[in-house]
């Protein structure tokens, strides 16, 4: 009997691990391989009104894609639209025309003869400048509400701005007229709306970014580097005046403090902190499909290049300013994801590279698709600022029993506002955080945290908080929120 017992033990632990539940039991990701000799490294993805797919590359093609939501049931069907492009990194698609964001310009293509290939290329903009930097990169939107494409444009080497508007967020036209929109740009990774229609883009750490973050574009405002500001000049007056240069000095400030200074300067809406969650965010899509993704229909996925992952945000608006939380939220793809599209269907594209800086998932491009299998994740869905703490939603009811003070953990800190390379976590703090209320459907909770921190990063661990329903954990029990502003 006791050599029995022995025998049935590995099999019963095995059983009880399979059954704790992975990303991969609510999400799932397809490879849809490339024609072999290609390279697609995704920059842009745009959905066509026939169904098909399509996605620019790196490498300066565009390729149509056919059946890639039926894939790998019956194999999607590749077909090269156009090529010889500079780098494009933005597809959108508006009234028969498929405009693509290259580095020196904004071209609309049509294929008039009907072979499948793009036969019309049209110059729609050009007004911004290259000087030929490898860093140069220029990132398009979809179109807004008013027919517009928002291109945001790197700095020179990252650092300078040697070419016209480098450092800036630029509006293109219906008519093709540039708009100047936003200053203080360094080096994006792709931009684009959340549910309401507000613009974002995703900014890498470096000068001036102590961490890379997601950022709201509010019109005429100042992002934060000014190395691009000796442009004002050319923006005639589209934006107002030039703000005010942050300190030049050895030690730096804080962006919470600047804010003070330079009434232009909008903070980011939510810090990526370094290395804690990635390394280099790159696309934005909101999630507009009404519950066919799963349950975080209004929030926005953000893709990460070196990670290989993408995260969840969701945002909220305090005092005029966007802040909100940052979500672990799917990891495992083939390369380092760069462009996001979500289908009304609920098919999450993605595509991207891993040339110029190394990506966790080893390959040097992917194309993949994430579907939701049906399955609600426990998850933490929103995290809100209260004027003494947070309080959260759940995607499941919680065991309230297990809604206990010891089943959180909270730190909060923040970065140095430098010219210098990046920042360490400085001004650390280590609130106490106790549990204030649980709603009596246990789907929410009201956390009292002591103290919260204007312009801190709020990292949440909430390990021990368990399912109501089978008494799992929370699939990622991790959240990232930056506090701009504490409500009153």
């Amino acid at each position: 009997m006791k050599r029995s017992l022995l025998f049935l033990l590995p099999l019963l632990t095995s059983a009880l691990v399979a059954e704790t539940p992975k990303e991969s039991d609510f999400y799932t990701i397809t490879n849809l391989p490339a024609p072999e000799g290609t390279s697609i490294e995704g920059g842009g993805i745009e959905l066509l009104p026939d169904g098909k797919v399509a996605v620019c590359t790196r490498r300066g093609q565009v390729w149509i894609i056919e059946g890639a939501a039926g894939h790998p049931d019956k194999p999607a069907k590749w077909t090269l639209f156009a090529e010889y492009l500079h780098e494009p990194l933005g597809l959108a698609w508006r009234d028969g025309w498929l405009y693509v964001v290259q580095r020196p310009e904004v071209t609309r293509l049509r294929d008039e003869d009907g072979d499948g290939r793009a036969d019309v290329f049209e110059t729609v903009s050009d007004g911004w400048g290259i000087k030929g930097d490898y860093h140069e990169y220029t990132f398009g939107s979809q179109f807004d509400r008013e027919g517009n494409l928002w291109c945001v444009l790197c700095l020179t080497g990252s650092f300078t701005a040697e070419a016209l508007y480098r450092g800036w967020v630029l509006r293109v036209s219906p008519e093709g007229k540039l708009i100047p929109t936003a200053s203080g740009v360094r080096s994006p990774g792709g931009i684009g709306f959340n549910a309401e229609g507000d613009v974002f883009y995703t900014d890498n750490q470096g000068a001036w970014n102590g961490s890379s973050s997601l950022k709201w574009v509010k019109p005429g405002s100042f992002q934060g580097n000014p190395n691009g500001n000796v442009y004002f000049d050319f923006a005639g007056g589209a934006i107002g005046d030039r703000p005010q240069n942050p300190p030049f000095d050895e030690g730096g400030s804080r962006t919470v403090k600047e804010r003070e200074n330079i009434p232009e300067l909008v903070p980011p809406a939510v810090i990526l902190p370094h290395q804690r969650v990635g390394n280099s965010p790159t696309g934005i899509v909101p999630d507009l499909t009404k519950g066919r993704f799963g349950p975080f229909a209004g929030q926005v996925f953000v893709g990460e290049q070196t990670h290989s992952k993408i995260h969840r945000v969701f945002l909220e608006k305090v005092n005029g300013l966007y802040q909100g939380a940052m979500f672990p939220f799917l990891q495992g793809f083939k390369s380092g994801n760069i462009a996001l599209r979500l289908s009304d269907d609920g098919s999450l594209y993605t595509s991207g590279s891993d040339r110029g800086w190394g990506a966790r998932g080893g390959l040097p491009y992917n194309f993949e698709r994430v579907n939701w299998t049906g399955k609600i994740p426990f998850e933490i869905h929103e995290m809100r600022a209260l004027p003494d703490g947070f309080e959260l939603t759940f995607t499941q009811p919680i065991d309230k029993s297990s809604a206990t003070d010891a089943a959180f953990a909270m730190e909060a800190y923040t970065y140095i506002y430098q010219k210098a390379y990046g920042s360490p976590e400085v001004d650390q703090v280590s609130p106490k955080v106790s549990v204030a209320s649980v709603a009596e459907d246990g789907k929410s909770l009201k956390l009292k945290v002591a103290p919260l921190t204007k312009g801190h990063v709020h990292e949440l661990h909430a390990d021990g908080l368990k399912a109501a329903e089978g008494g799992f954990g929370l699939l990622h029990p991790q959240a990232y929120y930056t506090l701009n502003e504490i409500p009153k």
